[in-house]
């Protein structure tokens, strides 16, 4: 188990250190190597069989310990399930900010031609980061079920 959970993490570092190099370099002077597609696509695909393999090897040692009260430990199984509550607030406040970044410089430049319209750029606005008040209703309802 302990393997596995090396070699995903393996897995992202190296995903992380690949996307500094290429946001770090400009795309003009770019130029990959011949080996790079196929070295990023063993990198991406030992990371889901790392994942997918989680999944299967890890599913017992998740239920297999039961939840003590007032032990003051946290089993393996508690730490996934409080890691699998999480990701939606994660995810859902990435879409957000991805959202409200070109909506907000429109919203900019609209109210600056004409200010009458701020009314309708808050309501983009709102929608855009309701998606992370999404999320965060969905893991507190998710916490509440653990």
């Amino acid at each position: 188990m302990f393997w596995l959970a090396a070699l995903m993490s393996f897995a992202i570092v190296g995903l992380i250190v690949t996307g500094v190099y290429l946001e770090t370099r400009p795309a003009a002077s770019l130029q990959l190597p011949r080996w790079s597609k196929p070295a990023v696509g063993g990198q991406l695909l030992v990371f889901v069989a790392a994942q997918v393999g989680l999944l299967l090897l890890g599913i017992d040692e998740a239920f297999a310990e039961e939840a003590t009260a007032g032990a003051g430990e946290v089993s393996i199984g508690m730490g996934i399930a409080i890691l699998g509550a999480g990701i939606p607030t994660a995810l859902s406040t990435i879409g957000a900010g991805i959202a409200v970044g070109p909506i907000g410089a429109a919203s900019l430049a609209a109210i600056t031609e004409k200010p009458e319209t701020l009314g309708r750029t808050l309501i983009y606005l709102g929608l855009a980061e309701g998606i992370a008040i999404y999320g965060l209703v969905i893991s507190i309802l998710l916490l509440n079920r653990i």
